[in-house]
């Protein structure tokens, strides 16, 4: 599936409209720049209570992503082992969109979805910056919404407030992860490699 998606991701320009867009032109998937400054400045202009806002934005986001990568598909009948190759898939596409390094876990009752280097990473030293990880937050979100996997997220680690990374964690609401899909942790060793491949 990565290799699929790797080819299909292939920037394309369409010189007349001036547009870029993702694999082949019937497919549709223009590319809409979001630079963090642009981001934070939303956010001011929404005021204070903005939360709510960027987090419905980033999971419009996560449901457009998914309706064009895989055309009004019905997941309603798949199986969770085929959800989560989908998730992977779809996370990987998210990385050579610029995303940063993004890794996921499934676990029995939850899901993990790890963000390095991200877009708040380069805006650090921005008090707005925290907003770019509800972004992130929401994306995920509607991505797993989209998947028909009822889940109930947050962020648990932050590179704002001193963490490695930042970690959302989904909490499964209806189901649990048979034990044969269930991930083991990541090591630090293998961080350091998957970080090393980006």
């Amino acid at each position: 599936m990565f290799k699929r998606l790797k080819k299909e991701l292939q920037i394309n320009i369409e010189e007349k409209e001036g547009q870029l867009f993702l694999g082949e032109k019937n497919k549709d998937m223009r590319l809409v720049m979001l630079r963090p400054n642009e981001i934070m400045e939303f956010c001011e202009f929404a005021g204070t209570n903005a939360d709510d806002i960027l987090i419905w934005t980033g999971k419009t986001l996560g449901k457009i992503f998914m309706e064009k990568f895989f055309y009004n598909k019905d997941w309603t009948n798949e199986s969770m082992a085929t959800k989560k190759e989908v998730v992977y898939g779809t996370i990987e596409a998210l990385m050579l969109m610029g995303y940063g390094g993004l890794a996921c876990m499934f676990k029995k009752n939850y899901i993990i979805i790890n963000a390095y280097e991200s877009l708040a990473v380069q805006e650090k030293e921005n008090i707005m910056a925290k907003n770019l990880c509800l972004l992130y937050l929401g994306i995920f979100d509607g991505i797993l919404e989209e998947l028909g996997i009822d889940a109930d997220g947050k962020e648990v680690e932050c590179v704002l407030t001193g963490g490695k990374k930042c970690s959302f964690k989904f909490d499964l609401l209806t189901e649990e992860i048979e034990d044969r899909l269930v991930d083991a942790d990541l090591s630090d060793a293998k961080v350091s490699e998957f970080l090393a491949s980006l």
